[in-house]
């Protein structure tokens, strides 16, 4: 950090922000293949979530792609500062007293441990989205798992990149077995043990 930045000391904390909210604040990041159900997942959870009059916000890969992240590309270096983004705009929202459902591939066990530093441990929490490479390429909507394998779409997770699987995530959703009504339930009820 640069000598000449020094950060103010707002008297408006997280901690006032989860009295008014009457619950506290973290991220859920959702990690696992490209189809693999993250993003449906959470965004159901996060309906849930919002009935239950939580304070909720959810940032998607594709979304951020057409803002903020718009200017990055997808090699290595790009994707790595793209998760570094997307972290610190989650420990900004957690700040601000929001649970914040990120669902990104986020496919290396490095760029998660960089993520949970940015954030903090205390308010992080790894999902996995457990789904067979072959169950994400049979969902495939957007066609990609074919481009890839046409070799049109190079460094493709989970065919042509790696996907390394969390060691001790927090949750693990096995999208293969459950129901898409279980698997929000079985979130929603990790949520709520920790508010």
């Amino acid at each position: 950090m640069s000598k000449f930045i020094i950060p103010h000391d707002f008297n408006i904390n997280k901690q006032l922000r989860a009295e008014r909210n009457q619950h506290s604040a973290f991220v859920l990041w959702f990690t696992g293949l490209s189809g693999s159900g993250k993003s449906t997942i959470a965004n159901a959870v996060e309906q849930v979530l919002f009935s239950k009059n939580l304070q909720t916000y959810s940032l998607d890969g594709d979304a951020l792609r057409t803002g903020l992240n718009a200017d990055l590309d997808f090699s290595t270096a790009a994707r790595d500062e793209n998760l570094r983004r997307v972290a610190e705009v989650s420990k900004l929202f957690t700040d601000a007293g929001i649970i914040t459902l990120a669902a990104f591939i986020s496919p290396l066990k490095s760029q998660r441990a960089t993520i949970k530093q940015i954030i903090g441990a205390d308010n992080f929490y790894e999902i996995f989205v457990d789904t067979p490479v072959a169950v994400c390429e049979a969902r495939d909507v957007k066609g990609l798992y074919a481009k890839a394998r046409a070799g049109i779409i190079k460094d493709f997770t989970g065919v042509s990149a790696p996907y390394e699987a969390p060691d001790s995530p927090d949750l693990v959703v096995k999208t293969a077995e459950l129901s898409l009504e279980d698997s929000v339930e079985k979130v929603v009820n990790f949520v709520m043990q920790k508010l």
